[in-house]
This record gives structure tokens, sequence and C-alpha cells, in this order.
């Protein structure tokens, strides 16, 4: 799948030209390939970031392979914070400041999303290229160049390097805990509506738009859907396609240079749920799990709300105009997202949560952040933005009778 989607990539995103990632590879044994890739680009002094999960699970076979292969890496360990979590904040990206030597010439992100941010921080701050090593098919933020860190206490995104390439092992992302893979999984579910948000935006304010980076996400997402059986049962060709279609999302945000078909008003209830944790100091739970049990939330209100389009009170003028000219169209999306209730089935599927109870996110919680996580992000137009325009806001949540 990926090279085909890669291709058309480059010709519909990136204007024909050749990709910031040289080189990608989703294979059984890719760890045996990084030393050769390392030699070809002549790097000569490397550093591996990495933590202590991450280095069992790979860094430290990897450190030996590239030994064999004439290399003598420097390994990073990353510090845990109290509650045994690496956390991209300024603790962490100052430790890597002070501790990569001058004469680095190649960075290696051994790790999933986090040590990712890091990295490519780092990377971008340092001007040394990195090569992304995933322990896990939890994120989609491997191939991206956006880097969420935590900065005075808040989480920020900024823009920093993507990697130079990457080296997906199928047989580590095998090992990995199941909660790893169903936390990919529902970065992926996010789909669902984020596409359906940039459609709206589209739409209704006129926000740029690549119709082939929207139905690729709905695409890739559809796929994995398909497979969730094999990724439920850490299926070799299960974790290949939900790692391909998580460096595919990853990709478009890259070269879009914006997040708009992988994140929407799903992303906004995440990140504010995270911002609460942060705040009252509470253990952050994976953020793949976090995006899919706001996707059925999302679901939920979007299905409810978005049934006559046309009839919602906005005052905007324009706006209002907009939603009557394209009410049909709205329509049509809304009757092709899966309900609330298939997500919660695929994510229970896959190993997941499928319930914001099941994060320690109480309804009083949700219920805030559908009232206030749109705030987050004030340029960019979502379904749940256009539902506080109108003046009629958000139902108390749970907006259906929930069953598990």
């Amino acid at each position: 799948m990926l090279k085909k989607e890669l291709k058309e990539l480059s010709d519909h995103c990136y204007e024909g030209q050749p990709l910031p990632v040289r080189h990608m590879e989703v294979e059984t044994d890719s760890l045996q390939h990084v030393s050769g890739f390392i030699h070809e680009e002549g790097f000569r002094h490397v550093v591996m970031i990495e933590d202590t999960n991450t280095k069992q699970a790979a860094g430290g076979k990897l450190e030996e392979l590239l030994q064999a292969g004439g290399h003598h890496p420097k390994a990073l360990l990353a510090p845990e914070n109290e509650h045994g979590q690496v956390t991209a904040d300024e603790r962490t990206i100052m430790q890597m400041f002070v501790q990569i030597p001058e004469h680095t010439d190649c960075l290696l992100a051994v790790g999933s999303g986090t040590i990712h941010d890091i990295t490519r921080f780092v990377s971008a701050k340092m001007r040394i290229p990195f090569i992304s090593v995933p322990t896990a098919a939890s994120v989609d933020g491997f191939t991206s160049k956006g880097a969420p860190l935590i900065l005075g206490g808040v989480k920020q995104t900024v823009q920093a390097a993507a990697p130079l390439a990457v080296f997906a092992d199928v047989n580590v992302l095998r090992e990995a805990p199941q909660e790893m893979a169903a936390a990919g999984f529902g970065d992926m579910a996010a789909k669902s509506t984020s596409v359906f948000d940039w459609e709206i935006s589209r739409l209704i304010a006129e926000e740029t738009y690549n119709e082939w980076a929207s139905r690729a996400m709905e695409s890739a997402w559809s796929t994995c859907r398909n497979e969730a059986e094999r990724i439920a049962q850490r299926d070799e060709e299960g974790l290949r396609i939900l790692m391909e279609s998580l460096l595919l999302s990853g990709l478009v945000m890259m070269t879009l240079d914006h997040s708009r078909p992988a994140s929407g008003a799903e992303h906004h209830l995440s990140h504010y749920w995270e911002l609460i944790f942060l705040k009252e100091g509470r253990k952050q739970k994976l953020h793949g799990a976090k995006v899919g049990v706001a996707t059925s939330v999302i679901s939920d209100l979007y299905k409810g709300y978005f049934t006559n389009p046309e009839e919602l009170p906005v005052e905007e003028p324009v706006y209002k105009r907009r939603l009557e000219e394209h009410a049909e169209t709205i329509k049509h999306w809304i009757d092709h997202m899966p309900s609330s209730r298939e997500i919660r089935e695929l994510l229970r599927k896959v190993g997941g949560p499928a319930f914001p109870e099941e994060l320690g996110i109480h309804h009083e919680l949700v219920q805030e952040s559908l009232e206030q996580a749109h705030h987050l992000r004030e340029h960019r137009h979502t379904g749940l933005k256009l539902l506080h325009m109108s003046g009629r806001g958000v139902p108390a949540y749970p907006f259906t009778k929930q069953k598990t």
C-alpha cells in the first residue's frame, strides 16, 4: 500500500518534488537495515534517544547491530517523571541538549510518540538529521514535523523536523503491548470525524482544502477498520497495514504543513483532557486511546445535530447560506460517518478503552471539554465550533443511553 500512496502523495500534495523522508520500510527485521543506511549516508557519530522500555524493546538490539556494523552509537535515556513516564517538557529537552555531543551528525529516535517529539525538536534546533525507529504502531506522528511539547505546563505543538528515514520492524511492533496498537488504531479512527470537520471548514468557511488528502485519510481509516480483527490478533499483516496507515497520515500532515485531515474536534477534546490532567498532576493516558474515545463522543454529537444542517440557527448570514447550499453534502458525510457504537465496538475489539470513564475522564470533564475545547484552535472551523456559533451549544453528555 505504502509505495502507491507515496507516489500519489508526491504528485498531489508535494508538487511532484521528492519527499523529505528519503526511505521508509515496514518489514520484518528492519532493525538489521539501519546500519547499512547510516553507512550509505556517511554518518559517523550517532546518538540514540530512547527510554527504559524502548531500550528493552529495540534499543539494545539496535545498538548491538550498529556496533557490529562498525558504528559506535551513544545511547541516551530520556528521564522519567514521578509517574514513570517520559514527557516532552523543558527538563527532558534540556537534558538532551546537554548530553548530545557537538560532533553528532545523526540522531536515532527509538520509541513511540513522546521519544519522537523530543528527538524531532532537538533535531530541528541542533540541525542534526534524525532517523525514526518506531517501537509500537501507536501514533501517526512518526513522519510529521509537528512536535507536541509541554512548555510552561501547557501543551504546544511546535513545527520541527521530519525524519530522514523510518525503519519500522514488524517483529518489534508485534512484541509491543496491545494497548499501544489499540492507541494507533484510535488515532486512525479519528479520521472518521476529522475529515468531516475539514469538509465543514471547506464548505462553510472556505478554508484551504486538498481533496486527495481527505480521501487518502478516509481510505486509510477504512482499511484499518477492515483489518481490526488481524490488528487485535497481532497479525503481522494487520500491524503492517496499521503502521503504514499511521506513517501515511503523518506524511500528509507534513506535506500540507497542517493537520486538518488527521485532526479535528476529537483531537481538541483529547488535548483539553490532557491539559486538565497536566494541571492536576495526573498520570497521562496514551494519546491514541484518548483520541479514539473522543471520536466516539464527537460522532454521537454530530449524528444528532447535523442530520438537518440547514435548520441550524447560525446568525452569520454567509455561514447560514452556505449551510443551506451544502446541506445535502453534509448529510452525505454524516450518513457515512461510523456510529459511536461501531467505533466503540472496534476500539474494544483491538484492546483499547471505549468510554471516557475507562480513562479516568468523568462525565463532567467531557461536558466541559465539549463546551470549551473548540477555543484551543480558534482559527479552525469544526462541526463542534459551528454548533457553538449557532448559539445552540451541546446537550448534556452522555447524549444517548450508553451500553458497553
